[in-house]
């Protein structure tokens, strides 16, 4: 069975193809490295073990990509490629919108084209929103507070009416929480380029000495020690939730959204502990302001994706936070 992963070269793209290969898929990979590395493509071999067929594209170029089916027998689409960076969808909307929402209308329609209509797509607890309390279900009201967000909530949408005009679509619709870690390898892990958006990338450059401090966005949250929670997965954790989805949806059709989270909350402060107990190394902090539009609390309720898709998180945050050092300690300027 030959799955193409859009931005298999990226974080959790990756991570991903490594599950995939080591679970006999066939791999077709598409990216176009704007926010990966080629070298992370000899990692996953080296991994593996496995060769798998790339494609150096922007999926914008559609005759590209019908090239790509006409040269693979796909059967399905783990669709990850896109911009991801919440701040900078703030300060660059219109890019967002258009190269998000565009280049997936492209690949759902050659998908279409080519009749392959099995889909995983990654979306974000993002869709959430500010006033659901946690834990959050995947039955609640959806909004978004910032482009990247509100590009993920369209998408969702579309394939919802996409899944309506065609009912032999069977789709995922993967909500992110929190991923974080690496490959228990030391070989693949979060590679940002410039300064990390995400919290854990910031916390490990701190720690090998290439960042100053961490800015914590305020302690007068209502939570245990004031600072934000969030509900943090290891990332090899997220990308079997991938294969899971992918195996589950093979077999049904319709469109089924689930959380991908522990289900547990861990505010800043406690990651920034356990990471220090974990490695022995200090973590030098200072209390800033809080960020607009972060909420106190957020955590997911993961039923829904034990029951249907017979997932479950194996690692803890103590893995999370030993497989990020192991990577930036082994990789200090990650891939390059």
């Amino acid at each position: 069975m030959a799955i193409l992963v859009t931005g298999g070269a990226g974080y959790i793209g990756s991570h991903t193809v490594v599950e995939l290969l080591e679970n006999n898929f066939d791999v077709v990979v598409v990216d176009d490295f704007s926010n990966s590395h080629p070298e992370v493509l000899n990692r996953i071999k080296e991994i593996t073990g496995r060769e798998f067929r790339f494609y150096e594209q922007n999926l914008m170029d559609k005759a590209k990509l019908e090239k790509v089916f006409a040269e693979n027998s796909i059967d399905a689409v783990i669709h990850f490629a896109g911009f991801k960076a919440v701040g900078e969808s703030v300060e660059k909307p219109l890019d967002y919108y258009y190269n998000n929402l565009t280049s997936t209308l492209l690949l759902y329609d050659v998908m279409r084209n080519n009749g392959v209509k099995k889909l995983v797509f990654t979306s974000s607890a993002t869709v959430y929103g500010l006033n659901n309390k946690s834990p959050l279900t995947e039955d609640l009201p959806l909004s978004t507070t910032n482009p990247y967000g509100s590009t993920k909530l369209m998408i969702e949408q579309i394939l919802q009416d996409l899944y309506v005009s065609d009912d032999e679509w069977s789709i995922a619709l993967l909500r992110y929480f929190n991923p974080i870690g690496a490959h228990e390898s030391g070989r693949i892990g979060e590679s940002p380029n410039g300064i990390p958006n995400n919290l854990m990338p910031y916390i490990t450059q701190v720690a090998f000495g290439k960042l100053e401090q961490l800015s914590v966005f305020g302690d007068d949250y209502d939570t245990v020690d004031g600072t934000g929670v969030r509900d943090y997965i290891h990332v090899v954790d997220l990308a079997k939730g991938h294969v899971k989805a992918l195996e589950k949806h093979c077999s049904r059709r319709g469109v089924e959204a689930y959380n991908l989270g522990t289900g547990q909350g861990y505010s800043v402060l406690q990651l920034v502990e356990a990471f220090e107990k974990v490695n022995s190394v200090e973590i030098p902090y200072q209390i800033t302001g809080r960020r607009s539009g972060d909420v106190a609390v957020c955590y997911a309720d993961v039923s829904k994706a034990s029951l249907i898709l017979n997932w479950k998180t194996e690692k803890n945050i103590e893995d999370m936070c030993r497989d990020s050092w192991k990577w930036q300690s082994k990789n200090p300027e990650g891939y390059r």
